[in-house]
């Protein structure tokens, strides 16, 4: 049930982070991803736990979600695939810099305006394709430039300063904050910068979980069904093409995901079903399958779920293992899998 008052922030301290997957090479364990997992039940309950899923941390941009519920409610006038940009991580493809281009163009700004960091995109194909028509960094290709561009775009339309945007006592730094305290259910455990230039709030994975279970399963006349809607029906605009996250929510009907660098996700269902995950060593190849994992804890079929195992580990050419999330993470009632 949802608070008026946010609780307690939670504690900076160091994560207890325990085993959430082994690197399989030959039937052997070869290496341990160490991490945090939060499994929520459609009550809000916790379902499963594993690891410190109290601690503060750096959900990073898988609160993207929680930001555009405030710029929305803040009157940001975004909806569709523009909504799902603003945010998302984008790979860079030409029809995410359309996008942008198109948000600026209607703040009446130009890329000259973004005040987030110069970068390659994101997306493999498009950097290479980028690098080899002689491209160097800009604002515009960075992954994060759709958020950027609405809260500029934001700004413009409520009288706020745009050239401070990225300043955290400015106001809609201030309006995104409460809503993150809203949403997630506790004060802010600490602000600092995040890698494109914005302020980065430190959460639980607990209430990151809890966030996007409000998102998800909010009522259709709210700033969350419109955030929970644009990213389920355009998840390529906030991330890419190939990308697994958007393939997760393309597999999973109604499911709501959202990735950020060094190994968050957090995803949640209609109902209210949500996981978060937290990889300590931030690698990518355990994110995913841990993630499924997780959403198969919560209860989602496994047959969904199929194609989100990770990354194979191969040898001499040839698959010879793979990421085996630990067993506390198999479906209730599952066989409990071998961890060697």
């Amino acid at each position: 049930m949802r608070s008026s008052f946010p609780a307690d922030a939670p504690a900076i301290r160091e994560p207890r982070h325990a085993p959430v997957a082994h690197v399989m090479r030959g039937g052997m364990i070869e290496g341990v991803h160490y991490g945090s997992v939060a499994v929520l039940d459609g009550e809000g309950e916790v379902r499963t736990s594993i690891g410190d899923i109290e601690a503060a941390c750096y959900p990073r941009s898988a609160l993207k979600p929680v930001q555009a519920v405030a710029m929305v409610r803040a009157g940001l006038p975004l909806d569709g695939a523009l909504l799902a940009l603003a945010m998302g991580s984008h790979s860079g493809e030409e029809h995410h810099l359309s996008g942008v281009r198109l948000v600026l163009e209607l703040a009446g700004l130009t890329e000259a305006d973004l005040r987030n960091v110069p970068d390659l995109p994101y997306g493999p194909a498009v950097r290479d394709a980028w690098l080899r028509e002689g491209r160097g960094p800009s604002r515009l290709a960075q992954n994060c430039s759709g958020k950027h561009a609405a809260m500029l775009y934001l700004c413009k339309l409520s009288g706020w300063p745009p050239e401070s945007y990225l300043d955290a006592n400015h106001p809609l730094q201030r309006a995104i904050a409460q809503v993150v305290e809203e949403l997630t259910g506790q004060h802010i455990a600490n602000v600092t910068v995040d890698g494109c230039g914005s302020p980065l709030f430190a959460v639980s994975l607990h209430g990151l979980a809890r966030a996007a279970a409000r998102i998800a399963t909010a009522a259709p006349d709210t700033a969350e069904h419109r955030v929970a809607n644009a990213l389920r029906l355009h998840p390529e605009m906030a991330s890419g093409t190939g990308r697994d996250t958007a393939a997760l929510m393309r597999a999973v009907p109604g499911l709501l995901a959202k990735d950020g660098f060094e190994g968050v996700q957090v995803a949640a269902l209609p109902d209210g079903r949500a996981v978060a995950v937290k990889v300590a060593d931030g690698a990518d190849r355990a994110r995913t399958a841990v993630t499924a994992a997780a959403l198969a804890r919560a209860g989602v079929e496994p047959r969904l779920l199929a194609g989100f195992t990770g990354e194979p580990v191969t040898g001499g050419g040839r698959t010879v293992g793979g990421i085996r999330p630990v067993a506390a993470l198999n479906p209730p009632g599952a066989p409990v899998t071998a961890t060697a």
